[in-house]
């Protein structure tokens, strides 16, 4: 069965709310590439202010997968109020066939390097390098495959810094992706949280997947333990909010890594956490920060 596509260009900061709203709007599924690269991107799953020459600036493609009996117009509209737009985004429509969208779909996902041990690899992929240490993910509608600088930020500080036997807590898992990094680098307990019941559900089917372990729970449903290493990969404004949970919940001496962060952002990351973790920039990519610390 054909299927209908529509190609948007939107503002950066809007295209992860704006992706969210097209799915609740019964989009088949959507692709967000980087307009100004070209190439595959994620969208941090929370949206922060725009300011002048910040990385919010940059422009996405939204690739948009339509059932036929869909209106292309009002699913655009609907998706954009949901989503907080001004306006509308314009669009353009065409057609595909089932198997050129999944080819198309794939194309866009390749293995993924992570240091020297761990590559992140879609299930269509024969693993690159003999022995490594492999994270299976295809893309889904929870965020993180291992394409944005955020997430590849917080792989390189697990694969790092897990040496086996560390009880781990990943705080906003999205898709598993760190969750499932850290079994497979060796952690000997996981546990995932998010708000979003679909990313708990993406976590849990991606855990299997991966045939290792993750308790995924909501956060009014966390254990009350501490953990070795705790690692969040949102943003800076809930990072900043989350301080006082991060903290209590890392035992002493124990490791914090945070990602989401633009550089201009991370001093007042750094001071929320100065009571508990002493944070420095541990990592960057393209204008994110990873910032590292032990509890004190």
């Amino acid at each position: 069965m054909p299927w209908q596509s529509l190609t948007l260009d939107v503002n950066a900061a809007e295209a992860d709310a704006l992706s969210d709203a097209l799915l609740e709007q019964g989009a088949e599924s959507v692709c967000v590439e980087d307009g100004d690269a070209g190439k595959e991107t994620e969208t941090p799953r929370y949206a922060e202010p725009l300011w002048e020459g910040s990385v919010a600036w940059r422009r996405n493609r939204l690739s948009v997968l339509l059932a036929q009996t869909m209106d292309p117009g009002t699913v655009v509209e609907r998706a954009a109020r949901a989503a907080g737009l001004a306006m509308p985004p314009t669009y353009t429509v065409g057609s595909v066939a089932d198997d050129d969208w999944v080819r198309r779909t794939q194309s866009q996902f390749a293995p993924v390097s992570i240091g020297e041990r761990l590559w992140i690899v879609p299930s269509w992929h024969q693993p690159p390098v003999p022995g490594a240490v492999l994270v299976r993910l295809d893309p889904g509608m929870a965020f993180g495959t291992g394409s944005h600088p955020t997430t590849r930020l917080a792989l390189r500080f697990l694969a790092r810094e897990i040496r086996g036997g560390e009880r781990v807590l990943d705080y906003g898992c999205g898709s598993g992706i760190l969750a499932i990094a850290a079994a497979k680098l060796g952690a000997a307990r996981i546990d995932a949280v998010d708000l979003d019941p679909l990313a708990l559900q993406a976590t849990a089917e991606n855990a299997r997947t991966n045939e290792i372990v993750v308790n995924v729970c909501a956060p009014e449903t966390l254990p009350a333990v501490e953990y070795d290493v705790v690692v969040a990969n949102i943003l800076s404004n809930p990072l900043i909010l989350l301080a006082p949970l991060i903290c209590e919940r890392t035992r002493a001496g124990g490791r914090v890594a945070l990602s989401g962060i633009l550089e201009p952002q991370a001093a007042e990351v750094i001071a929320a956490y100065a009571p508990s973790v002493a944070l420095s920039t541990a990592d960057r990519e393209d204008g994110w920060v990873l910032l590292g610390g032990g509890r004190q």
